[in-house]
């Protein structure tokens, strides 16, 4: 039996700590020192404009350096930006801002400690393992993406070998790929072993061939060693923070790495998780995928972020706010609205506590977070504080959906988390030809499509194709799917989403 600092080794600016081995530690040796910590849930409204966020980040920062003020041992778990898109100006980083930071917050966002570069040179080493297949007659198509950490317009579709094979590839963004929501969802450098092996690489006369079959593993794992280590960080308050894995939540899984966060919740009282973009999309993901199917903790309270202007001031989407927050509490989480107040902001905090509380609303949490930090949310914690101290509730409808089918399944996302009954769900013409396709390639390979997760792939400032229309017509089209069988996950591509995110500066 060993101590956690044992796992904890210093890594330039930051810690790199062995999440694996601690965590194995503590599960042979039931009597080591451990916590047993809550999870709080931080999401948000959907978004106006993907790029500029509600201020999740921000949030969470000030939260913890607030609940550590009031005698909470609070952690918080981050996801690691796309350095390319946050360069690029479509999305926000992972740092917070002003007073509501982390220490170098430069770092943070450009890069951290490679884990973002490792995961692209594995999975690209993959990709290239499998081109040499296909010269050694192993395989015929190669189905797996290369990865790029720079959005480019000219790597949605292109042709190499050109004149010879003119083979298509397609190239997308490392925090989207398959690798990443490997590393993501493993609990041991084993599982990702097997995950990775697991990993459709391409087929052969039709026969789909895993990597398993043709690729020694160890020249991938090598690559993955730091990678697969949360890192740890603080806020400029000193509380802390570990950052791991980078899933976007409109197009991937959306959530940190589930080693991080139990590896905290193993050492504090509170653990503060950010899930990506709107509650339609992080949340969404965090209680049906993480929590469901994978194990993790079922929020015991959650904070719905939201901007004054996002959720007042365009009446035709004024109904998607507290939506979410209703739909939060109607799964027995104590949900707490928070309004991240800008600069001039202040003097609408009456007005919007009394149309928070014509909603039904908890009262709800405002300051301008950027410019107070922690400071503006100490004494407004008290209720939150005491609903995390609540005994955790057993609850049916946090089973697993595997006892669906894959429609079915669904349909019941766009109920549950975008309001769309099943009659106003479409099928895009093409869709079952490619969930066909997913299902042959997937019985082939001797894996039941049931079986893998489904994860919506989705715009992150939309929940329906048109979230302006009248209730009783918003819609949700369904486009087309695709097998991950080394992340056990099933892509399923709904409105208006684009995989390979473009830059607003180039």
């Amino acid at each position: 039996m060993t101590d956690f600092d044992d796992y904890v080794r210093p890594y330039g600016l930051f810690d790199k700590i062995d999440a694996f081995g601690y965590l194995k530690d503590l599960q042979e040796h039931p009597d080591m020192p451990r916590k047993h910590g809550r999870v709080l849930l931080v999401t948000a409204d959907t978004p106006l404009k993907a790029s500029r966020g509600e201020g999740k980040t921000t949030t969470t920062i000030a939260l913890i350096d607030a609940l550590r003020a009031q005698g909470v041992d609070a952690a918080a778990v981050l996801r690691q930006p796309s350095m390319g898109i946050t360069a690029a100006g479509s999305k926000g980083g992972a740092s917070g801002g002003g007073k509501s930071s982390l220490t170098h917050p430069e770092l943070v966002d450009w890069g951290l400690c490679g884990e973002m570069a490792a995961i692209e040179s594995a999975q690209n080493l993959l990709v290239s393992f499998a081109e040499k297949a296909v010269d050694e007659g192993r395989l015929d198509t190669v189905l797996v993406p290369r990865v790029s950490e720079v959005p480019s317009r000219s790597l949605r579709q292109i042709t190499v070998d050109r004149g010879k094979g003119d083979l298509p590839e397609r190239t997308v963004l490392t925090p989207t790929c398959e690798l990443m929501q490997i590393v993501v969802l493993s609990r041991s450098m084993e599982e990702i072993e097997r995950r990775v092996a697991a990993m459709v690489a391409g087929t052969l006369d039709g026969r789909p061939v895993t990597f398993g079959e043709f690729v020694d593993l160890w020249r991938i794992t090598g690559i993955l060693t730091d990678a697969v280590k949360p890192a740890f960080t603080q806020t400029l308050e000193g509380s802390p923070v570990y950052v791991h894995g980078g899933p976007f939540a409109n197009v991937s899984i959306g959530i940190p790495s589930l080693v991080s966060v139990e590896m905290a919740c193993a050492r504090h009282d509170v653990v503060v998780v950010e899930a990506g973009y709107g509650a339609d999309a992080g949340a969404q993901k965090w209680l049906d995928i993480a929590a469901r199917e994978y194990g993790a903790q079922w929020p015991a309270a959650a904070v719905v972020v939201t901007r004054a202007t996002t959720w007042r001031d365009d009446p035709k989407l004024s109904w998607r706010y507290p939506f979410h927050v209703h739909r939060l509490e109607g799964l027995g989480i104590p949900t707490f609205p928070l309004i991240n107040l800008w600069e001039g902001e202040d003097d609408q905090v009456d007005s919007l506590r009394e149309t928070a509380d014509g909603l039904g609303f908890r009262r709800p949490i405002a300051g301008n977070l950027f410019r107070d930090g922690g400071k503006a949310l100490e004494p407004q914690l008290d209720d939150l504080i005491k609903a995390l101290q609540e005994p955790a509730k057993a609850r049916a409808d946090t089973a697993s959906l595997h006892d669906m089918s894959v429609p079915d399944r669904i349909r019941w996302i766009a109920q549950s988390a975008y309001g769309v009954p099943d009659d106003r769900v479409i099928e895009r013409e093409g869709f079952q030809d490619s969930l066909q396709a997913a299902s042959d390639l997937c019985n082939k390979a001797g894996i039941s499509l049931e079986d893998l997760v489904v994860v919506a792939v989705k715009s992150p400032a939309t929940m329906t194709d048109d979230d302006r229309a009248d209730q009783d017509k918003r819609t949700v089209t369904l486009k087309k799917v695709e097998a991950h069988t080394g992340a056990g996950l099933l892509q399923v591509n709904l409105t208006t989403s684009l995989t390979t995110p473009m830059p607003k500066i180039v």
